[in-house]
């Protein structure tokens, strides 16, 4: 391999050469294709040597052995990666209310154009709506949130939800952990790995390492939109409600605040909030209550906060209910009760 780079150097600096040479020639010669052809030709050398360079050295048995090495580590990344992206489709499914549907046609005899009736745009995220509510929207979104797409002021909207931020927050430290491990991965075998390969193909690298692409997009995290359209059809606004961990976490305050509790056990009953989420690990000095591997055995662990009874089974989120998982022992437990 030290041979065959030494090779491609060489082909890299004649290349260069060459292609200054013939770009002079071509530059005094106008119109001549065959010159222009041949300095094409030969600009495109260097391209050409390092892909075979590359493919080479991907299919060499010092690469396999590299890859061979971390295939522990691969795995742990691309199950991890698997993992959160079943977290992501965890939220809970709300819809605006349904008013029917309509035909609108315009009869006047003016040629009005009329654009934002073109736009108009039918989802169970978006509510039409006027411009007041529109407005409102915007100074009190969780309010209008609630009001407008069905969400129902009650102990089990507040339980799902709950469950949707703590599913939602795991799915931003899982991103953030499996970027942590493949850097930390990288680094340990940066030394093994050939400068040009490092410069030029590290996402073709990390894939021919075996690493699953991770979507480090917030593309899962659901929108609802308040759109306005004037009466002519010429104007238009619109609210969007991103429903982040922020706002998750002011939607859970505010349908507590409207519930009257008849399952609470003498206030004990702790709302799943992010604060709450990091109490618990704290209590539980950052370690699985399970396997007992906490952040100082592993960095980049994932930790997870758990209802030891789960909600589906009756369980509430009081604090001698809640522990703290790594995101291997939450996902074997399930809605397991465990003792």
């Amino acid at each position: 391999m030290n041979k065959f780079t030494g090779l491609l150097a060489a082909i890299l600096v004649a290349g260069f050469l060459i292609v200054k040479l013939f770009k002079a020639i071509a530059e005094s010669i106008i119109d001549n294709a065959a010159v222009i052809g041949i300095v094409l030709f030969f600009a495109a050398l260097p391209f050409i040597a390092y892909k075979i360079y590359a493919a080479m050295y991907f299919s060499s048995k010092k690469f396999n052995n590299i890859k061979e090495s971390i295939s522990e580590h691969t795995k742990n990344c691309n199950d991890l990666n698997q993992y959160i992206e079943g977290l992501k489709r965890s939220y809970v499914n709300i819809e605006s209310y349904n008013y029917g549907s309509s035909d609108i046609k315009d009869t006047s005899q003016y040629d009005f154009k009329r654009s934002e009736w073109n736009n108009d745009v039918r989802s169970n995220q978006i509510h039409n709506c006027s411009s007041t509510v529109c407005k409102n929207a915007h100074n009190q979104p969780i309010k209008y949130l609630c009001k407008y797409f069905a969400i129902e002021k009650t102990e089990d909207s507040l339980s799902k939800f709950e469950k949707t931020l703590n599913d939602f927050a795991s799915v931003e430290q899982g991103k953030e952990s499996i970027k942590s491990e493949l850097v930390s991965i990288l680094a340990g075998i940066s030394g093994s790995i050939p400068f040009l390969i490092k410069e030029f193909s590290e996402k073709t690298l990390i894939k021919e390492l075996g690493f699953q692409t991770v979507d480090i997009s917030d593309a899962y995290i659901p929108l609802f939109t308040f759109k306005y359209v004037s009466a002519g059809g010429n104007s238009s606004s619109e609210s969007v409600i991103k429903l982040n961990e922020d706002n998750l976490n002011l939607l859970i305050h505010y349908l507590n605040d409207a519930i009257k509790w008849r399952k609470s056990v003498a206030g004990q009953r702790a709302l799943m909030t992010s604060k709450l989420r990091t109490e618990i690990k704290e209590r539980d000095s950052y370690k699985c209550c399970s396997c007992s591997i906490g952040i100082k055995d592993e960095p980049h662990l994932l930790l997870e906060i758990d209802h030891k009874i789960p909600l589906s089974k009756g369980g509430l989120s009081t604090i001698d209910n809640l522990q703290t998982l790594c995101w291997k022992c939450n996902r074997t437990k399930g809605a397991k009760i465990l003792d």
